[in-house]
């Protein structure tokens, strides 16, 4: 805490910590500039373009995209054989292309899809390049800014893990997120994602009656589903998402499909859930083998976000924590979650999740941040970069 109290009473950091409540308004422009661009989970070039220039706009010389169109920026330390800081903040929305975007502005709160998750975190790193450069901010570390793809839905954090190979775990992470401030992660949540397909022979709905419809075996399947055993404690789910099937109103359906997210804090009760489904798949498929009457129920797993942690004393936990009480919020919660951290923190990397306001109604067309606490937000993501960097 001692070091990150000094870091906020330089002169330089505490004109930095002022900026941002004095440019509050410019902030929140730059977030619904972010947010006007459309960037649903693999379709997100366009925003990654647009992060691009705004990065060279602020005055960044080394930025540069893979082929995943994960954009790289680099602020280099004074001591090159430093470890670096990868900060990042993901690209997608989990918003179809087509979707309204239009935002609303009620007191203190924003109203857009996406608006929290994650175009306030994507400014959040415009937000610290400008700062670090403008300040001339000292820095031993190179700091790399991560604008990744990938971390919603199916994307299966595909963006993070090529980050994460880049640097591997000479690296420190942070990942930042729009919402969930005075929250911090630094346990993940398993994750397991099944697309489970159901065929039949199907028919017309009055000549063919009687045989067998994929979609009437993939409600009997959810109904089995729904009777899954799992623990309270460790918290431990599971949701069917998609239902997908069929072709007319009197066709027996041939084939229909589901989409099933499982989820655990504890990677045993994750691995004892998913036996439990194939335990499932493996008895209706028996029956309906023994019946002959050409059902059919195939699983393919379509995502694995592992499960992973480090201590509270992990240093960049610590400096975390800390950076949350020195911009006044005394009241710092510790929870597990399923974000781009997953992965650093799957292999044992030092990592940490942080949140730079609060929000709500996520992943809806009315979700919403409450800029009043987006300096401190800020403020807390300069204090920890500043703090790891060295």
């Amino acid at each position: 805490m001692t070091h990150i109290t000094d870091l906020a009473q330089q002169p330089a950091v505490r004109a930095a910590l002022a900026g941002y409540r004095a440019r509050l308004d410019d902030i929140v422009a730059q977030i619904v500039a972010i947010q006007q661009v459309p960037a649903p989970t693999f379709d997100e070039a366009r925003r990654a373009e647009y992060m691009t220039a705004q990065f060279r706009a602020a005055g960044v010389t080394d930025v540069e995209r893979d082929a995943l169109h994960n954009v790289f920026v680099r602020l280099p330390g004074r001591d090159a054989g430093r470890p670096p800081l990868v900060v990042s903040a993901h690209l997608d929305t989990v918003f179809p292309a087509t979707t309204d975007l239009t935002t609303r502005r009620e007191g203190a709160l924003l109203y857009g899809p996406g608006i929290g998750d994650n175009s306030t975190g994507l400014a959040g790193l415009l937000v610290l390049a400008r700062t670090l450069l403008e300040r001339r901010l000292p820095h031993a570390a190179d700091i790399v800014l991560v604008a990744n793809v990938g971390e919603e839905g199916l994307g299966d954090l595909r963006g993070m893990r090529a980050v994460v190979e880049r640097f591997g775990g000479r690296a420190v992470y942070v990942v930042v997120e729009g919402g969930l401030f005075g929250q911090l992660t630094h346990q993940a949540i398993g994750v397991r994602r099944y697309r489970i397909e159901v065929t039949a022979p199907g028919g017309h709905s009055w000549g063919g009656f009687g045989a067998a419809s994929a979609i009437h075996v993939l409600g009997h399947l959810i109904a089995a589903l729904d009777r899954l055993d799992v623990p309270a404690a460790p918290k431990t789910t599971y949701n069917v998402g998609i239902i997908e099937g069929g072709t007319s109103i009197n066709t027996i359906a041939n084939s229909a499909r589901l989409w099933l997210d499982l989820r655990s804090e504890a990677p045993e009760e994750l691995a004892r859930l998913v036996e439990q489904v194939q335990g499932l798949l493996r008895d209706v498929n028996q029956e309906h083998e023994a019946a002959e009457d050409g059902v059919r129920l195939v699983a393919e797993e379509v995502g694995n976000r592992p499960a992973g942690a480090v201590g509270r004393d992990a240093p960049i936990v610590a400096h975390a924590d800390a950076a949350l009480r020195a911009v006044g919020c005394a009241d710092v919660h510790y929870i597990v979650s399923s974000t781009d951290a997953n992965i650093p923190l799957s292999r044992g990397y030092e990592a940490v999740c942080l949140g730079l306001t609060q929000s709500g109604n996520s992943h809806r067309p009315d979700e919403y941040i409450d800029i009043t606490h987006l300096p401190d937000g800020l403020g807390q993501l300069l204090l920890v970069v500043l703090a790891a960097a060295g």
